[in-house]
């Protein structure tokens, strides 16, 4: 197999762009002994929070712990159900699971990979205490008909906003749209740390003063302990660090919706599904995800070229050994299932430049001649 000299991620490139002033915000940061819940930490709340059109934001260990707090922030617990879709994360589910909540989940759309609204309200019963959508690869949920059921049952919407920072639903941001909204910081996402990381956002009071008490062992005051919480807080070094990376991330979306636009243009007239964007939505293009039946041929027919790719999510949640319980077998998702096989995600990072995002569409396009 040929070396991979155009990987399917690469990070390194991006800390090439900044590591002066990375390296400079570390620097203030280490030498005031301030590592926990610091003026960072703040700052940065409140420069997300700005960024997401929220009031608040508050700084959490994980997107993994984004998710559960916030669950817990909106009472779901035992004998509750969560509304969620199978071709997620696993640790989106797992948030529910954590909470002893049960996931239900609903199919997706056959363009946008994202939840099918118009059959979420079958699946809403008695026990329905919140509905999860996740906007898929960097494109929103079609949020409006979402947000409407959600008041019409009374319930909480928790948005899983893991791949889309920055992206826009009718002009407004992701984390915005729901009842809060949870972002992972994993260092190969669109805004990610140097490490683990993660937030929520809000405007609702009640759930920040929540959070913010579940995130820090269950205190507002130190030492006196009002409920069973968490110790799940960003920290001082990543926070200052992710303070630089947001000055610059709008900037990093349109370098990425650029070579989107390329990639759509150059895989024009192939037997391949190329991603399909709403017209209402600012996709900013986590990952750039194509659809062919030949996909592990094609695999690696591009590794063969140096060129890095790889499927998505390959086993969808509820045919995972954890979830085996819940009795699903193939065949109950037929959207999410059809597309389960032929996910192929190409390069896609704002470093990219255009000679290599022609020499990937090349290839691809040797591939079906």
């Amino acid at each position: 197999m040929s070396e991979i000299a155009i990987p399917g991620e690469n990070i390194t490139r991006q800390y090439e762009r900044i590591k002066d002033e990375v390296a400079a915000a570390i620097a203030e940061v280490l030498p005031t002994g301030t590592y926990v819940l610091g003026p960072n930490v703040r700052a940065f709340e409140e420069e997300f929070a700005a960024y997401c059109q929220t009031r608040y934001a508050v700084g959490i260990s994980s997107g993994t712990e984004a998710l559960h707090l916030a669950l817990l922030a909106c009472g779901v617990g035992p004998g509750d159900e969560v509304i969620t879709v199978p071709n997620t994360y696993i640790a989106t589910v797992f948030a529910i699971s954590y909470c002893g909540a049960k996931p239900v989940f609903v199919d997706v759309e056959p363009d946008t990979f994202n939840i099918d609204v118009s059959s979420i309200e079958a699946k809403i019963t008695s026990r329905t205490r919140a509905i999860l959508p996740v906007h898929m690869y960097g494109q929103i949920v079609d949020m409006d008909p979402l947000l409407e059921l959600a008041r019409k049952y009374k319930l909480w919407v928790v948005e899983d906003a893991a791949h889309a920072h920055g992206a826009e639903y009718k002009g407004r941001r992701a984390g915005s749209l729901g009842d809060v909204g949870c972002f992972s910081f994993y260092p190969g996402k669109l805004l990610g740390a140097y490490g683990d990381g993660g937030a929520v956002t809000t405007s609702n009071e009640m759930l920040l003063d929540r959070i913010r008490v579940l995130r820090y062992m269950g205190q507002h005051k130190k030492y006196l302990h009002e409920i069973i919480g968490y110790q799940e807080r960003l920290d001082e070094i990543q926070a200052a660090i992710l303070r630089v990376k947001l000055r610059h991330l709008d900037t990093w979306i349109e370098e990425r919706r650029r070579w989107a636009a390329l990639y759509d243009q150059l895989l024009a007239g192939l037997p391949v599904v190329t991603p399909q964007v709403r017209s209402h939505v600012r996709h900013v293009y986590y990952v750039y995800t194509i659809r062919t039946p030949r996909r592990e041929e094609l695999i690696e027919f591009l590794a063969a070229r140096g060129i890095g790719s790889w499927p998505m999510y390959p086993l969808e949640v509820p045919y995972q050994p954890a979830y085996q319980h819940l009795g699903h077998k193939f065949g109950d998702f037929p959207v999410a299932d059809s597309h389960v096989s032929e996910i192929l995600c190409l390069p896609m990072y704002a470093e990219l430049t255009e000679q290599e995002v022609r020499q990937v569409a090349a290839a691809v396009r040797e591939f079906f001649a």
